[in-house]
């Protein structure tokens, strides 16, 4: 039987614990109303289709599951981590109230101002209070949930950060890739082609020598954020995560890897992925909405270590039918990356990027830009579809003028209906960089895709003689709004 019940109060954090401790912030967002917990939830069907439901209202809370059929009942799993705004506003020490824009704004800072601050190597942590080699390693004691109905097995890292080594220049790399637990010391990772992690293991694999991973499935949200994002080639992700935690980065050394691991983390596990070692991995359910990646051979990670803490939880950020974890950390992150992106490239008056959530983050950019010149619409256009940030499996482009809230789809919409000319607004773009996962790639042989750009603003020649729009002026309603504030709905 499923009970849903309020979340309980000790997450087993002490109080001197640091920030980067995952039941840190569980007591934070339980504190916040954020977090529920469900009682009696199985693995194999209910846990995914609970986070399914979860997932199909932008902004429910996180959810914490724990007497899992099967499993001590404190073997927990939370999953539904970042799927609002308001979540991942206080995961960054933001005012819960933080409006979309700003939270892009934020991400645009922080990409701007690149402070960092690095991790610092400890001789232990909460981790170590689990330690297994050798035959005593089983990370199937972990209820790892087969998270949608028709997923090919259990998938032990989604909310992970995957670690690994540049053999050549010694620089410390970590992603999110999933990661799918074959047996008790065997799990398998799958990486798009071109991202970082999967250069870095080619590199390895090219020198006819195993590549040293570590996997971590349980961590601080603001760890697997960085894990999930855009950071530069050869730029350490443990240095902006400091940042973002506001405190270095606490991690011990795996024994066989050498590889950095949080210290605080809940679970993890270190390895190597020999070349030419593959193992059927998928179908998964992915964030586009399909099993588009199907079945494949992907490489095999032979766990040589595995720690975990007592009473472990699992973090799981489950992609599915947006929107889901990715479409909001991922989505707004990606949005202050491509606003960098176009300023660097010369593009003036940028007013705002939307990455809309039915897109999974990817798929839809909106941008909004005071016009200053013609072809600056279409110029930033064609650029936010191929700036790094924004170029892998995009779909849609859409730029809009500066009257227009690119984070609200009602008036993104109007602006295409009334200011967009298919003779002259559209561009088709062809050959463009893509992934498997993409439903609309040409295929699993050739992942690229096409994709579109719309003008969606005032004609250039138009602007001064286009039709006026039918509504109060910014000064009539900031008027309106200061005499009767009581009487209007708190977002119109």
């Amino acid at each position: 039987m499923l009970n849903l019940i309020e979340p309980r109060a000790d997450h087993g954090a002490g109080r001197n614990a640091p920030k980067q401790d995952l039941r840190v912030w569980l007591a934070q967002m339980q504190d916040a109303g954020e977090l529920v917990t469900v009682t009696g939830a199985d693995r194999d069907e209910e846990i995914g289709g609970i986070v399914d439901i979860y997932q199909r209202t932008s902004g429910a809370p996180a959810v914490m599951f724990e007497d899992i059929p099967g499993f001590p009942p404190r073997h927990r799993v939370v999953a539904n981590i970042l799927t609002s705004v308001r979540r991942i506003s206080l995961t960054l020490g933001l005012p819960a109230e933080t409006s979309e824009m700003d939270l892009v704004r934020y991400w645009r800072n922080y990409m701007k101002h690149p402070e960092t601050i690095p991790p610092v190597t400890v001789e232990s942590g909460p981790l170590m209070e689990n330690v297994a080699a050798g035959a005593d390693i089983d990370i199937l004691k972990i209820p790892a949930p087969k998270w949608h109905e028709h997923d090919g097995g259990r998938y032990i890292g989604t909310g992970c950060m995957v670690i690994m080594r540049h053999p050549d220049t010694g620089w410390i790399n970590y992603g999110a890739y999933r990661i799918q637990a074959q047996g008790k010391n065997v799990a398998s990772i799958m990486t798009s082609k071109g991202k970082h992690g999967n250069l870095i293991m080619r590199r390895w694999h090219e020198l006819g020598k195993p590549c040293p991973i570590a996997v971590v499935c349980g961590m601080h949200p603001a760890l697997f954020m960085v894990a999930g994002i855009e950071i530069p080639y050869g730029k350490n992700e443990y240095d902006a995560a400091g940042r973002l935690l506001g405190e270095p980065v606490e991690v011990i050394l795996g024994p066989k890897t050498g590889l950095p691991i949080p210290a605080h983390a809940e679970i993890a596990f270190e390895g190597f992925v020999h070349p030419n070692d593959l193992v059927d991995e998928g179908p998964f359910g992915e964030w586009t909405g399909y099993y588009a990646g199907g079945k494949k051979r992907e490489p095999a990670i032979r766990i040589e270590t595995f720690w975990h803490r007592d009473d472990p939880v699992l973090l799981g950020a489950v992609p599915g039918m947006p929107p889901d974890d990715d479409t909001f950390y991922r989505g707004t992150y990606r949005c202050g990356a491509v606003w960098n992106q176009l300023e660097a490239a010369g593009i003036p008056e940028v007013k705002g990027v939307w990455s809309h959530e039915a897109g999974g983050s990817r798929l839809w950019l909106t941008v909004a830009i005071k016009q200053m010149y013609g072809g600056h619409s279409k110029q930033a256009g064609l650029i936010a579809s191929q700036c790094h940030a924004g170029a892998y499996a995009n779909r849609w482009v859409i730029v809009v003028d500066d009257d227009i809230d690119p984070a609200d789809m009602n008036q993104v919409v109007w602006a295409m209906c009334t200011r967009f000319d298919p003779r002259e607004d559209i561009e088709v773009l062809r050959g463009c960089w893509s992934t498997t996962l993409d439903p609309m790639a040409y295929s699993h042989e050739d992942p690229r895709n096409a994709r579109v750009v719309i003008d969606a603003c005032k004609p250039w020649a138009r602007r001064d003689t286009f039709p006026i729009e039918v509504r109060p002026s910014k000064e009539v309603d900031a008027r309106i709004r200061a005499k009767f504030a009581k009487f209007l709905p708190k977002k119109a």
